[in-house]
């Protein structure tokens, strides 16, 4: 449990980001959380580097609607202090927490305030016995790393852990994961680390984390992304969207559009994507420029908008068709249809929670 949200067996995939204001400015970091939260992010990480950030953790930690890690390099003592402020669980890196008996010190914390620990192996700071053994940083080296500090933490009667093993190259951090899940049952957090900008940090992260969750391998994601929080979780449910593994929001089954196309479908689903990201609802709109897959796709979609010819297309809902509809009133139109078709699936989901209690 990170906080009250399930990580691990039978629980959904959570998707996480992490701020990347300064913990110390309160008020901002608060603003980023929330706005990551809205987004529908289940868990955020703030990072923990002094002892100013620890007691700005106190003041944060409360105010937030969902459970916060705190991430902590280097100062053991910065475990200790996140854990009395309220945090979750703390995020240790074996390759600069220190020493076992360091380590047991902020064992002993997170046991005394109720915190998850998540061990955090990072190609890029393995310890040096590891490197003088491996050489460079290799998966079976990230393995060893993230197994000898299971092994402290089991040892110590601690059981409440997740493990990452990340790395910036794809290979390096699957090869890494594949093996972790073979050696344990413990929840693991899957991650590319330092993955790059929105675009090419997305592609890695959804090949690398993609095939691992195609796979059965992971129970957390966190896309790193040089960009902004909400981002990392947009993406990161995009990715499991697509892999059928978790559903919010609005899916668009959009065509990239060519000469048959009757309106303009880039302009069209760029405008729809941002009108309809207060949606929560799982459902699905396509939004197809001409007859040739239009009708087809519609028929597999809560709401659907096909092209035709003079200036109108066909609105289809519930996989039906329903009514032509103006190209000039089409946008207005569908986030009205997106919206009832959302409240429609709202109700029908609060009865069947009534008729199963």
């Amino acid at each position: 449990m990170v906080g009250n949200v399930p990580v691990g067996g039978d629980a959904p995939i959570t998707v996480q980001t992490m701020t990347n204001t300064l913990t110390t400015d309160v008020k901002a970091t608060i603003a980023q959380i929330q706005a990551a939260a809205d987004a529908g992010a289940d868990i955020v990480r703030v990072s923990v580097p002094d002892e100013a950030s620890s007691r700005a953790l106190r003041l944060i930690v409360p105010e937030v609607s969902v459970p916060i890690v705190a991430d902590i390099h280097f100062h053991y003592k910065r475990g200790i202090e996140a854990a009395e402020a309220g945090a979750a669980c703390l995020r240790i890196n074996p390759g600069n927490i220190g020493d076992e008996t360091r380590v047991k010190e902020v064992i002993k914390a997170a046991r005394d305030h109720n915190c998850s620990i998540r061990i955090g192996v990072n190609a890029g700071s393995l310890e040096r016995h590891l490197l003088d053994k491996y050489g460079e940083p290799t998966p079976d080296a990230m393995v060893e790393s993230g197994m000898d500090h299971i092994k402290i933490l089991q040892d110590n009667d601690f059981h409440e852990f997740k493990i990452s093993c990340k790395a910036s190259d794809v290979f390096m951090a699957a090869a890494a994961y594949q093996k972790l899940a073979e050696l344990t049952d413990a929840p693991i957090h899957l991650g590319i680390t330092e993955a790059g900008g929105l675009m090419s940090g997305t592609v890695k992260s959804a090949i690398g984390m993609g095939s691992l969750l195609w796979a059965g391998i992971g129970d957390t994601i966190r896309v790193s992304l040089s960009a902004d929080p909400v981002e990392e979780v947009k993406m990161g449910f995009e990715i499991l969207k697509s892999l059928g593994l978790r559903h919010r929001g609005v899916n668009i089954i959009s065509c990239p559009s060519c000469a048959r196309q009757g309106f303009d479908v880039i302009r069209t689903v760029e405008a729809l994507e941002k009108r309809l990201e207060h949606i929560k609802t799982p459902m699905s709109l396509s939004i197809i420029g001409c007859v040739v897959n239009g009708p087809g796709e519609a028929l597999m979609t809560d709401v659907g908008f096909t092209g035709g010819g003079n200036g109108s297309g066909m609105v289809y809902l519930a996989g039906k068709q329903s009514h032509k509809l103006s190209n000039d009133a089409m946008i207005d139109h569908i986030v009205e249809q997106v919206e009832q078709r959302a409240a429609v699936l709202d109700a029908e989901a609060a009865q069947a929670e009534t008729a199963a209690e």
